[in-house]
């Protein structure tokens, strides 16, 4: 899938209605329906970018955060496919009403070829795993096509014979009060052809289930919840029609340090208020080892300090995100009598002018 902006795709502004770019997309579905173009690679490409568009774009939250962050803030690939979902709309307002069930994919079709369906399936990785990219081996149970009869459900030399209850349409009419609808042929499955001498490997479904281990790289960065799209590599299609794709939604284990915003990180870390004061060099942890870490002198609460380049890499981008390290400052419970004196002495020097040295003696003597 292309990485074009998707309100281009719909041909909308930005400011468009749910319903402009419902009518939108409706326009560009039926231009580009794969049963409008047979064998049009280029027409189905558009079909499923347009899909993958609308349900985008008709999702109030998804549409915000596309709005916010463009692609990067969906947690999705841009080639990461089509719900096929999406065309249910369309299909059940034109296709039910009016017998178009099959032209929104909905229906068999006079036994023409049918693509395969789309599988779905999820793998977990760890933090560390997803910061550097990892492989993975999955085992899929899928539909093929049978070997025995090269998908056409039929055994040796036997052939498929005209459905006499529809004469090889693959459908039927059926009346319901003032309205005729269309349907698919109960007797031959809409495929218009029945089977009396079935392939004795697939029973005449032309398919067989089989097992198959299919590797899959997940790029490092990704984000939680990304569906990652392996085309080809879903059930086989029925009478010469295409595979369907497997879609793998990755799931990213949480780090018991870090926090994810992106491609930075976000680590919370505690430094005595007397070195926050002072200034110091602290040893932070990062996903590469234990860095150093320069604290200003008279550092406050909550204050941030930024390594760079120690986050996560971006995805699709050159870089990496930056390590926003949060300072906890924290005041110790217990002096030894020598630590009270100097601090004594220190406030004594303070005065009652504000500063960090006054804020520690409150809590101090508050503390009892």
């Amino acid at each position: 899938m292309s990485g074009r902006d998707y309100y281009e795709v719909l041909g909308v502004g930005r400011t468009a209605s749910r319903e402009e770019i419902k009518a939108a997309y409706r326009k560009l579905a039926v231009k580009y329906h794969p049963d409008r173009n047979p064998g049009d690679a280029k027409a189905e490409e558009s079909f499923k970018e347009a899909a993958t568009a609308y349900a985008v774009l008709s999702d109030a939250d998804k549409r915000a955060r596309y709005d916010r962050f463009g692609q990067a803030g969906l947690g999705e690939q841009p080639f990461s496919g089509f719900d096929s979902s999406v065309f249910g709309d369309f299909a059940d307002i034109l296709g039910n009403i009016f017998g178009f069930e099959g032209f929104f994919g909905g229906g068999r079709r006079r036994g023409g070829p049918e693509r395969g369906s789309d599988l779905r399936t999820s793998i977990a990785i760890a933090f560390a795993e997803m910061a550097a990219g990892v492989e993975r081996v999955l085992t899929v149970p899928r539909e093929e096509s049978c070997e025995a009869c090269a998908g056409s459900g039929l055994a040796p030399g036997a052939k498929a014979e005209t459905c006499r209850s529809c004469g090889g349409r693959g459908q039927v009419r059926v009346s319901q009060g003032f309205f005729t609808m269309v349907r698919p042929c109960p007797d031959c499955g809409g495929g218009g052809q029945v089977i009396s001498n079935p392939c004795p490997e697939c029973r005449g479904a032309g398919r067989v289930e089989r097992r198959r281990q299919l590797k899959v790289t997940v790029p490092a960065g990704i984000e939680d919840g990304t569906r990652l799209r392996l085309v080809g590599e879903g059930e086989a299609g029925v009478r010469g029609g295409p595979t369907g794709d497997l879609y793998v939604v990755v799931r990213v284990e949480p780090h018991e340090l870090f926090v994810r915003n992106g491609a930075d990180l976000h680590l919370e870390q505690e430094i005595s208020a007397f070195r926050a004061a002072l200034g110091a060099e602290l040893e932070v942890p990062t996903l590469g080892g234990a860095e150093k870490l320069k604290v200003p002198a008279g550092a406050q609460p909550g204050d941030a300090v930024i390594l760079r380049g120690k986050g996560l890499p971006r995805l699709q981008r050159s870089g990496k995100g930056d390590l926003v390290v949060h300072l906890k400052v924290t005041v110790p419970r217990k002096l030894t009598a020598k630590q009270r004196e100097l601090i004594q002495a220190v406030v004594a020097e303070e005065g009652d002018r504000p500063g960090v040295f006054r804020r520690v003696r409150d809590l101090i003597e508050g503390s009892g």
